[in-house]
């Protein structure tokens, strides 16, 4: 077998998430499908992380198992041609080890939120951002997120549902920027980890809306970390407006 990772990019609003599911759309399902259509088996694939139904990828990371040696570009034009019209695109493709594996090689997660701000619905963005009609303080949501930064317990801002073994994780990054986006104020959230819980990101951002609208102070971030209880997170935000954004690991595959 000849082993290829694939860069994956995708809208989430079709699937019920990456995951391939019986009764419902998934993104894994559509990749798989169309590598059916160049190699008929049954095909499994493995990705860097497991999105949820909503969530958006830029550059998810994926591996594939095939018995021909593919030029990795024509590979990738072929599953783009199988793909369409679905929202699915390979991005890059490139032969990798046997032994690569695009969960367990990587060594860091990259995500990124987009919280608009405006009380006209969104056009262009529609679905693709979480929309809020009252503004937001910057400075005191990246106050509130500089408590959630290195090693913590983090059960509070974790799914009931996780299967993670360990609450615990360490944060290496959660940068809070607001800019002017072509449909309006916009807050970004770019947030970097080894690896998440199940609804963390989520998690997190429905917090620091909070703060930034003047509900919660800064310091109530740190006292709902403390606490360790799923009760005292904040809201969790909608999925549409996080977007997997990066899977790095110790050498680039597509470099």
């Amino acid at each position: 077998m000849n082993r290829y990772a694939l860069k994956v990019e995708y809208h989430g609003a079709p699937f019920a998430g990456w995951q391939r599911q019986a009764d419902h759309p998934s993104v894994q399902g559509a990749i798989e499908d169309a590598l059916a259509k160049l190699e008929p088996r049954a095909h499994t694939i493995a990705a860097a992380g497991r999105t949820d139904a909503g969530v958006h990828a830029t550059a998810q990371v994926a591996h594939c198992d095939m018995e021909k040696d593919w030029d990795p570009f024509r590979l990738s034009e072929a599953l783009n041609y199988h793909l369409k019209p679905l929202r699915v695109s390979i991005t890059a493709c490139a032969k990798v080890d046997a032994e690569w594996h695009a969960r367990f090689s990587a060594v860091e997660r990259q995500y990124v939120f987009r919280l608009l701000c405006r009380r006209a619905p969104a056009t262009h963005d529609a679905g693709l951002v979480w929309q809020v009609n009252h503004d937001l303080d910057p400075d005191a949501m990246q106050e509130g997120a500089n408590h959630l930064l290195g090693l913590h317990d983090f059960t509070t801002f974790r799914s009931s549902i996780c299967q993670a073994e360990s609450p615990i994780k360490t944060l290496d990054e959660l940068r809070v920027t607001k800019i002017d986006g072509w449909s309006g104020p916009e807050i970004r959230f770019f947030v970097r980890a080894r690896s998440f819980l199940h609804n963390q990101v989520r998690s997190f951002v429905g917090t620091l809306e909070r703060v930034g609208a003047g509900a919660w102070d800064p310091i109530d971030v740190k006292t709902a970390l403390d606490a360790c209880e799923r009760a005292a997170c904040g809201p969790v935000s909608p999925p549409q407006g996080l977007y997997l954004a990066g899977v790095r690991y110790p050498k680039d595959p597509f470099a």
